[in-house]
């Protein structure tokens, strides 16, 4: 990748650098207000960067070990629907504070009864006076439990299409009638949480963008997505690598076993087909083009793959797999690879389940008929 990113004497590189010399330790609002959070974003939140000044600003950062500050949904999703959407007041209330991670955000979009097929969501909201008066449930928020906002569709018009009469909201996540419910995982983690909304009042300046229009912004930021040199992890980017579990069976000696030996090779193939068809959406951004289908195919591929890898690993702990990891002695049974399996069994179903990826490769990109509607 190197190779194609620009030299040492690049101005924007250089830049970066000497920000980087007066700001050795950046805080988080430092780096916020410098825009090298979502340096994609326009002025004055980011730099309006385009894909290479991105890379650029990512490697030196990455370089002198400076880390950007966490809250995925609120730089990834709600962020850009405000910077979007939003009005003045809402970009001057809420942008900096999101970038910096001073408030975190979560994300009150699936219900029971409407997660792959989203427009089916029934919560409500009602227009009383000056406020809207929400009542529903929300499940599978990550973080609730953490943030101070939400990102909240609701119905507001209940006689519309279910892709029309849905309102985007922001939503405080202290507000009165929200009660919180974390569902403790398997893994003994509570990431996800149900959220019931009963007689929320929200007031008028929740609205982001036009009322009846949230469908639409909800979509948004599928087209402002972060160009970056990050591989990340095998559970949805973040944990541990197939070449971590490598580097472990090579630090142990290798296996003997021909069908493990065969795993392993198998581990490495898809490592291998998903870096090319990462490099393949990296190289086509740098050259100005907009991704093709490649994000579905590798989500389908990669959220097997961190499967396969999680399962190889339990299966070389071997007994010591059934321990809770401080009871194990097998290096390959500690703490992150008993979580790595545990958690991987959620990849093939959040984030869009990989049937419904397949049907999007099978009607987009091969043309095939669409699957008939019950």
């Amino acid at each position: 990748m190197d190779h194609l990113l620009p030299g040492d004497d690049d101005p924007r590189r250089l830049a970066v650098r000497e920000w980087l010399a007066a700001h050795s330790q950046p805080t988080p609002r430092e780096l916020a207000e410098a825009g090298y959070v979502a340096p994609h974003w326009p002025a004055p939140w980011g730099l309006a960067a385009d894909p290479v000044h991105q890379l650029v600003i990512d490697d030196e950062l990455a370089r002198a070990g400076v880390k950007r500050p966490q809250n995925a949904i609120g730089i990834g999703w709600a962020g850009p629907t405000i910077a979007y959407a939003g009005t003045q007041a809402q970009k001057d209330r809420y942008l900096f504070p999101l970038l910096a991670g001073e408030e975190i955000w979560c994300q009150l979009f699936s219900e029971p009864s409407a997660g792959s097929d989203l427009a089916s969501l029934t919560t409500r909201a009602e227009r009383d006076g000056e406020e809207w008066v929400v009542n529903g449930q929300k499940v599978w928020t990550s973080g609730a439990q953490h943030s101070q906002f939400g990102i909240l569709l609701a119905r507001t018009d209940p006689d519309a299409s279910k892709h029309r009469g849905i309102t985007y909201f922001i939503c405080p996540m202290d507000a009165p009638g929200i009660e919180i419910r974390p569902i403790k995982e398997m893994t003994g983690g509570e990431t996800f949480n149900e959220v019931f909304l009963t007689d929320v009042r929200l007031a008028a300046d929740a609205v982001v963008g036009d009322v009846n229009d949230g469908w639409r912004l909800a979509k948004v930021t599928l087209g402002n997505e972060r160009v970056s040199l990050s591989t990340g992890g095998i559970l949805w980017g973040h944990g541990p690598t197939a070449m971590d579990l490598l580097d472990q069976v090579r630090a142990g000696g290798g296996v003997s076993d021909p069908v493990m030996r065969q795993r392993v090779v198998g581990i490495w193939i898809e490592h291998q087909i998903l870096e090319i068809i990462r490099m393949r959406t990296l190289t086509a951004r740098l050259r100005g083009e907009q991704p093709g289908p490649e994000a579905s195919i590798r989500k389908i591929i990669a959220d097997e793959h961190g499967q396969h890898v999680a399962a190889f690993a339990r299966d070389l702990a071997g007994a010591d797999a059934m321990l809770v990891p401080e009871l194990a002695s097998a290096s390959l049974a500690d703490a992150t690879w008993h979580y790595a399996f545990l958690f991987a069994q959620a990849l093939t179903i959040g984030g869009g389940t990989g049937h419904v990826q397949r049907n999007i490769v099978g009607e987009r990109v091969l043309g095939l008929p669409a699957e008939p509607s019950i």
